[in-house]
């Protein structure tokens, strides 16, 4: 299985987070890349987007990537993420009205200058499989 495909894990509102923004790669690689499915390119995006959803320090309560201070995304991969989302963002309120919605409003919300301590996705699912093992 693909890690794209492998998001169970993340917790509610970064598995939100993880299926919008597979929706605009899936818009963005569909119409510029005219692939049936993702290409490579778009599929080594997706992963390394889920790899920094699980590893954000923000945790549940992230903010968007553009309001956010940490700037996480390597300089290819966040130039990448730019014109994806350029692109299928308007793209997205017609194909999914309820992601691209709820994106905009959490661009709205106010960002913590720091995130808790040990916060992430990842840091929470280490603890609770220490706890379950």
């Amino acid at each position: 299985m693909k890690q794209s495909e492998q998001h169970d894990f993340l917790i509610e509102s970064l598995n939100l987070e993880f299926k919008t923004i597979k929706a605009m790669v899936v818009i963005y690689c569909r119409d510029k890349h005219q692939s049936a499915s993702l290409c490579d390119e778009c599929e080594d995006f997706l992963a390394y987007a889920h790899t920094r959803l699980d590893r954000c320090p923000y945790g549940g309560s992230k903010p968007t990537c553009k309001l956010c201070p940490i700037h996480c995304y390597k300089a290819d991969y966040k130039a990448r993420s730019k014109e994806i989302m350029r692109y299928a963002g308007p793209k997205m309120l017609f194909r999914h009205p309820y992601l691209a919605i709820r994106h905009l409003m959490a661009g709205k919300k106010e960002v913590e200058p720091k995130p808790p301590a040990n916060a992430s996705n990842r840091h929470m699912r280490v603890a609770i499989n220490k706890i379950n093992s």
